[in-house]
Formats: C-alpha cells, structure tokens, sequence
C-alpha cells in the first residue's frame, strides 16, 4: 500500500530519485564518450572493474554482516549521524575497516606477484592498480566528484527501502552504478578505507619498478566521502519518513 504523503514530501522525494537518476544515466554517459575519463578508450576493461567492485561490495558486507556490514568508514560515519550507530562503536569500525583494507590490499598484491614480478620494466604507474588515480588532477572538483557519489551511496543506505542485510546486494548494484556513471572522474573511491589502506600497502610492499604512492593526492579520496557521507547523515534527520 502507498503510504500517505502530503504534496510537499512528494515533490521532496519525487525531486531527490528524479535528480538520482539523471545524475547517473548522464553520468554513464559521459564516462563512456568523453575522453580523458577512466572509462576512456576499451570500455570493457572498466565495466569488469565496476563488476568485480561490485561483487566486492557484496562479499565484504554479508562476511561483516554481524556489525551491520558497514566495510566503509564514510558509511559508519553517516550512520553515526543519523542515529543508527553509537559514536563510542565508531573508532572500532575504522579500525578494522582501515586493517583491513591495507590486508586485502596485501593478499591482492601475493596473488598477482608474479605478474608483477614479470612487469617490473612497466610498474611505475601501478598505483592505479592499488588507489584511485584521476585522469585529470584537480582538488576541488576531484573532491567534488568523490563527495557526491559518496552522498548517494550513503544516503541510499540511510533513507532508502534495503536497510537488511538480507539486500546487501541492492547496496552492491548500487556501486556498480556509480562506478559506471560517476566513476570517471575520480576512479570513485567513495570509502576512505578503500583508497588509503591499499596506498600504504603499495608503499611498502615490494613492487619491483613501482612509482610512487602519490600522497599529495591522497587526501582527496578520504576528505571526499567523508564531506559526502556527513552530508547524506545530517539530511536523513530533517527528511521527512513515511510512517
């Protein structure tokens, strides 16, 4: 049954699933045509990214299922926000979720070894491969980008119908769809955890040829979903819900 809503809350919510939907059917899109996007050139490398994240995503919330499947500390924080999490839990979940990041990293990296290994001429710009690495440098907007897809991400989360873990895989389609819309940009890290955990372990972990870690970026994936994350928190508590 259609709860009952006054003509105000259906413009708000009507107004925040249209802008939704244009944000990422423009945005995949232009990731796709424009050049010197992430999604440039063989386009099939990049949908099997977004896949593979995707699944991920899926994997790593339902093995966390037990704390709320939370694998993001942009996540944990707008859950903070709204209610849904005590703070005093909040230092726990970054923890673990920053470890393990630099250790998914880590076995990622024993994995492929030997394709490293054999690559050492050609690894100089294997940061990618570890971190988010945007085509075009540019702090504000680059912050810009990871600051919005991580506000739909979390307020998806906050507000939207799949708050079960029983529907992790909603939230899992979901980052398949903001890679593939709005992950040109910035390679979409939208989790702090995601970009600065495997960056440490690019930094010290034996890379034959590796470039460097490029820390004079790294703030912007961590600065970005945390800005988006507040955003999407501190909006869940004046939006009005259906009873």
């Amino acid at each position: 049954m259609t709860p009952t809503l006054s003509g105000g809350e259906i413009i708000l919510w009507e107004f925040l699933g249209t802008a939704a939907l244009l944000l990422f059917g423009v945005g995949v899109v232009a990731n796709v045509i424009l050049p010197r996007s992430n999604a440039d050139g063989d386009t099939s490398h990049w949908v099997l990214i977004v896949i593979g994240w995707g699944v991920g995503v899926l994997a790593g919330a339902s093995i966390a299922d037990a704390t709320g499947g939370h694998i993001n500390p942009a996540v944990t924080i707008g859950l903070a926000i709204a209610g849904k999490v005590s703070w005093g839990l909040v230092p726990f979940y970054l923890i673990g979720q920053f470890l393990g990041a630099f250790v998914g990293a880590t076995l990622a990296w024993l994995m492929y070894k030997l394709q490293f290994d054999a690559n050492a001429e050609n690894n100089e710009g294997t940061v990618g491969i570890f971190s988010t690495n945007p085509p075009l440098k540019s702090p504000v907007w680059n912050l810009t980008s990871e600051t919005i897809a991580t506000f739909f991400l979390v307020l998806f989360i906050l507000v939207g119908p799949y708050k079960s873990p029983a529907n992790y895989a909603a939230v899992s389609a979901l980052v398949v769809g903001i890679g593939a819309a709005l992950g040109g940009p910035t390679g979409y890290a939208i989790n702090p955890a995601r970009d600065l955990g495997p960056r440490v372990a690019y930094s010290v972990l034996p890379i034959p040829g590796k470039g460097t870690a490029d820390w004079g970026y790294s703030w912007v994936p961590i600065i970005g979903p945390f800005l988006g994350a507040v955003l999407a928190g501190l909006l869940s508590l004046v939006l009005p819900h259906a009873s």
